[in-house]
């Protein structure tokens, strides 16, 4: 069956409408969060990619959520190539309100409207007898749609409510207006043949459900969001919300690229098709990482640097005969290289330039100069200098572009003999300033000089080192977690110095805090 939407007109019934909420659930995440400049960066990554919906925020959460929604909406939402811009809200008039005030520059903007139906949810957490639930549904998306067309109506907790009282509210929702309705997994409790089942029962007791989008969200707390979302899709859903790495509440959520990449490679099982762009899977994941400092694990699906490794002697020989004996879908289809070998010393911009195309990068003149100043003196201390050294680097200093606290320099005194002592150079707000400080050890004397700098009283709950590639010289990679008043940031770093590169997790860690402590969050957020 064709349906027409207002934000996609007809829709054939094999297209998938690939919505992301990375900006949204996924900076709910415990550590997680992004400053408007970062969540702008990944809004037009995200665009790049080819995502249909992109779920900017939850507007009335803070200031500064209201504010990254509405600056999205003026800026990726005004292109002609923009997605629909999505705010949440909940099933009240003020959350409404916040939504469509911070929308309303968009050019396709949705509302997208949460309320629990699970009897446990209703009870406990909402308080409201199942005839209060309908009535707010109901109110909620007509006010809702008297500020946008394209109104999406979201269960929470779908999978664990009653289904006549689910379809109930599904009706509610339709005949006030909702254009898509999304049944959330919204702990992550269902079994793929749970998904079939609901969606089934659903199409059979609500009618019109014909006429509108289903949606799916599904978590990953059993390991299950990927599989139940499949499920759904083969049950009728026709929209899938999802994550850049899965990041979400809890152990997160559908990962964005294990779906495309499902749903392309098993196109036997799941004929359908999406406009999302697979080459640029791999720079938005890691991008991502960058920003949020989380990197995923080595074996993750799609994009984990594992991915496409074979140690094992029998898959080797097999791969070497045929790829496609070990492998069921091409590395560079998900935007890896064959060829990481790159640049060296003697390199010029132009070089440069060429090469953080090649990688997915696009940068101002300022961020080429920084980088290029960086990618220089690295060049000098390494032999070789791979794709993945150019990354960190780069990422490493555009992402912290517009960050309040920013390092200038550090001068290390360390050894066996006595204290080790950091003289350390912060700007803090455009105004450079300095500390000298001793420790225990170069990384502990460098962090208290940071304190001295920038006084706070966040815990470090865990400092990690790692390495960029292999080698003596190769860059170190180093990720600094703090946590204050309940509220936890990790950030990353990386220099060919492994204690700037500390300094710089730490400082990047210390600037997401600040971020964060401005973020509040309203009762009844999930979906």
């Amino acid at each position: 069956m064709t349906i027409t939407h207002p934000s996609f007109g007809k829709l054939d019934a094999n297209r998938i409408i690939i919505f992301d909420t990375t900006l949204r659930d996924g900076e709910q995440s415990p550590g997680f969060s992004m400053n408007l400049h970062e969540k702008i960066r990944m809004a037009e990554a995200l665009t790049e990619l080819g995502v249909d919906v992109l779920e900017a925020g939850f507007a009335i959460a803070s200031p500064g959520d209201f504010e990254s929604v509405k600056a999205i909406a003026e800026s990726i939402g005004q292109r002609d190539d923009s997605p629909v811009i999505a705010s949440l809200a909940r099933a009240g008039a003020q959350d409404v309100l916040r939504a469509a005030d911070a929308l309303r520059n968009a050019k396709r903007k949705r509302i997208h409207i949460v309320i629990a139906t699970s009897d446990l949810h209703m009870k406990y957490k909402l308080r409201l007898e199942p005839d209060q639930v309908i009535a707010a549904t109901v109110d909620s998306v007509k006010l809702a749609r008297q500020h946008a067309d394209d109104v999406e109506w979201s269960a929470e907790d779908a999978t664990r409510s009653d289904i006549d009282f689910l379809a109930r509210c599904v009706e509610a929702a339709i005949d006030a207006g909702a254009t898509t309705i999304n049944l959330p997994d919204t702990v992550g409790y269902a079994l793929p043949e749970d998904m079939e089942r609901m969606y089934g029962q659903i199409r059979a007791k609500v009618p019109k459900v014909e006429t509108v989008i289903l949606s799916t969200h599904n978590h990953n707390d059993l390991g299950l969001g990927v599989a139940n979302t499949l499920a759904a899709i083969r049950a009728g859903a026709r929209q899938v919300e999802s994550t850049i790495n899965g990041i979400g509440e809890r152990a997160g959520n559908a990962s964005l690229e294990e779906l495309v990449m499902a749903i392309r490679t098993r196109q036997d099982a799941i004929p359908h098709h999406n406009a999302i762009k697979t080459t640029g899977l791999l720079r938005m994941s890691r991008l991502l990482a960058t920003i949020t400092g989380f990197d995923v694990q080595p074996n993750k699906a799609i994009v984990g640097r594992n991915a496409f490794a074979h140690e094992a002697g029998i898959h080797q020989d097999g791969v070497l005969k045929h790829a496609a004996t070990y492998e069921i879908m091409t590395p560079e289809s998900v935007g890896w290289t064959k060829n990481s070998l790159v640049l060296g010393k003697h390199s010029g911009r132009a070089a440069f330039r060429d090469k953080l195309n090649t990688l997915g990068y696009k940068v101002g003149d300022n961020q080429l100069n920084d980088a290029f100043r960086r990618f220089k003196d690295l060049a000098d201390r390494k032999k070789v200098v791979f794709d993945e050294d150019i990354i960190a680097l780069v990422d490493d200093e555009v992402v912290r572009d517009h960050e309040r606290i920013r390092f200038v320099s550090l001068d290390m005194h360390a050894g066996s003999k006595g204290p080790a002592r950091a003289e350390l150079e912060l700007q803090v707000d455009g105004e450079i300033r300095s500390a000298n400080s001793t420790g225990n050890g170069p990384v502990d004397a460098t962090f208290n000089a940071i304190q001295a700098i920038f006084p706070h009283t966040a815990n470090l709950v865990l400092f990690s080192v790692g390495a960029v590639t292999e080698g003596t010289d190769a860059q170190a990679k180093t990720t600094v977690r703090l946590e204050e008043n309940g509220k936890m940031v990790d950030g990353q770093g990386a220099d060919a110095d492994t204690i700037v590169a500390s300094a710089r997790a730490y400082i990047h860690a210390l600037n997401k805090l600040m971020v964060k402590r401005l973020r509040t969050e309203p009762a009844a957020l999930s979906a």
